[in-house]
């Protein structure tokens, strides 16, 4: 028994006709690596109906994040290769897929499979009691539901052996019309990861002309800028002229103090020190203010003027004097 959408043929058929318009406006778009890598002009929308030879199909549990790599996995197991094309959808925490390798595709390279149109949460999805139907130049596909495990089940060969088989099953069948049902692209894994380094390497080279263009044109502002101003260098002669001369009065000031007058003076006492067995011990300049120390033998402290000498002997016997000036 064939379901038909509508409560009558002329309903069903405007609604056919208004879904096929609705499939135009609907056709695939290039994403936006196709559009990084440069191929947007390029890019296949108008998808022609195929059904390829070798084609699976089941169900997975959905672990989010994961999901293409688990179908990409089933799939290659599947298919008993790497290279395939596969396209999915998730419900119902399950990951339902169909895929086929990719060589299966060699002829028909724009193309999409319209029973991926009646996967679950796509155009042609009813329910899982119902068998959806697609048949192509002598090849008919099905795809149903165990009523018992509930598994997804793909039927594929030829038309004369699939369609008895599946009309004489209990269950309610929807043949599949491409015209208005909504195209699901191929997923390619290999095909994808060359596109994303066809776009990153596009995207280096724009950025790296970018940054060329950018850095020229402040080459060629610079350029303008100081041949092009006028330089006014009087204010900069003013400066460095007052800065020379405050270094040179700070050389001259230097050359003035009185570091040779105390190094005399130094000498001096060291040399009377010496003549008494003495020993200078302290001699400090403040603000032009001299004071010295010195430990004399008690004997000698009256050879020394102007000294001040302490009340206290020193552990060695000898009388500490202080000298101000």
């Amino acid at each position: 028994m064939a379901i038909v959408k509508g409560s009558s043929p002329l309903e069903a058929g405007m609604q056919g006709e208004q879904r096929k318009e609705e499939n135009l406006s609907r056709r695939p778009k290039p994403g936006m690596a196709d559009r990084l890598a440069g191929e947007a002009r390029d890019y296949a929308d108008n998808l022609k109906p195929f059904l390829p030879q070798e084609l699976v199909g089941g169900s997975l549990p959905y672990v989010p994040g994961t999901e293409e790599e688990a179908v990409w996995n089933a799939a290659s197991q599947a298919c008993g290769t790497e290279k395939v094309h596969f396209c999915y959808t998730i419900e119902d925490r399950r990951v339902y897929y169909l895929a086929c390798p990719s060589s299966m595709l060699s002829s028909s390279p724009d193309s999409w499979c319209p029973l991926a149109a009646a996967l679950p949460g796509n155009s042609e999805y009813w329910d899982k009691e119902t068998v959806y139907l697609y048949e192509q130049e002598g090849v008919a596909s099905a795809l149903r539901w165990d009523p018992e495990t509930n598994r997804m089940q793909v039927f594929l060969g030829a038309s004369r052996t699939i369609l008895p088989r599946i009309q004489s099953m209990d269950a309610n069948f929807v043949t599949i019309n491409p015209n208005v049902a909504d195209i699901v692209v191929w997923q390619n894994r290999n095909l994808k990861t060359e596109k994303l380094a066809r776009a990153t390497a596009r995207m280096l080279v724009i950025i790296g002309l970018m940054i060329a263009l950018i850095a020229i044109g402040i080459l060629v502002t610079n350029y303008f800028a100081i041949n092009m101003m006028q330089r006014d260098l009087s204010t900069v002669k003013m400066k460095t002229q007052e800065a020379a001369d405050s270094l040179m009065m700070k050389a001259f000031n230097a050359m003035q103090n009185d570091t040779i007058k105390h190094m005399v003076r130094i000498q001096e006492l060291l040399d009377l020190l010496g003549k008494v067995d003495g020993t200078l011990v302290k001699y400090e300049v403040n603000n032009d203010k001299v004071t010295w120390e010195a430990l004399v033998p008690q004997a000698f402290v009256t050879r020394f003027q102007n000294v001040s000498p302490s009340t206290d002997l020193e552990p060695d016997g000898r009388v500490r004097i202080t000298g101000r000036k």
